[in-house]
């Protein structure tokens, strides 16, 4: 059997080349915008948050970013904690709430729709991240088309 004789990773380590790039670093255009849709359930699997930071990374290149919240996605808007509102009962328990509180302080903005917060998930608009805009459920249809006019860049989340 052959012998290993390259020592353990140690912290501080690099396994890969993190610092080439090999595309070059776009920025939007003056004017452009992008939208980032949500149809997922927070803490469902890793795709709400880390397209959180894909909005956020939109908005810091200079797209005029809008998220949407709909279906179960408006659960990655309420507000969260235990054991009150805005503890963190185990680390990353709010993780969904500082990201999407960081991309409005950034300039971005949040829509939910009124419809799945109420008749999906029975919360009132108060339960919403302060600074998220509720919006009525055909207005969800009207923000993507809107978008689509504006030859914005789409980027759909949805998780089964």
């Amino acid at each position: 059997m052959p012998k290993v004789t390259k020592p353990a990773n140690v912290k501080g380590d690099f396994l890969v080349d993190y610092e080439e790039k090999v595309f070059e670093d776009v920025k939007a255009d003056p004017g452009e915008k992008a939208l980032v849709t949500f149809h997922t359930v927070a803490f469902e699997g890793s795709i709400g948050f880390v397209n959180l930071l894909q909005a956020t990374r939109l908005q810091r290149k200079g797209f005029e970013t809008s998220v949407l919240l709909y279906g179960p996605g408006v659960t990655l808007g309420v507000q969260r904690g235990f054991p009150t509102l805005g503890d963190e009962a185990f680390p990353g328990h709010q993780n969904f709430n500082k990201q999407i509180t960081k991309f409005m302080e950034e300039g971005g903005k949040v829509y939910a729709c009124r419809f799945a917060l109420q008749a999906l998930y029975g919360h009132g608009e108060g339960a919403l991240i302060e600074g998220i805009r509720p919006i009525n459920p055909l207005d969800v249809l009207d923000i993507i088309l809107l978008h689509r006019k504006d030859n914005a860049f789409i980027l759909d989340t949805w998780t089964l």
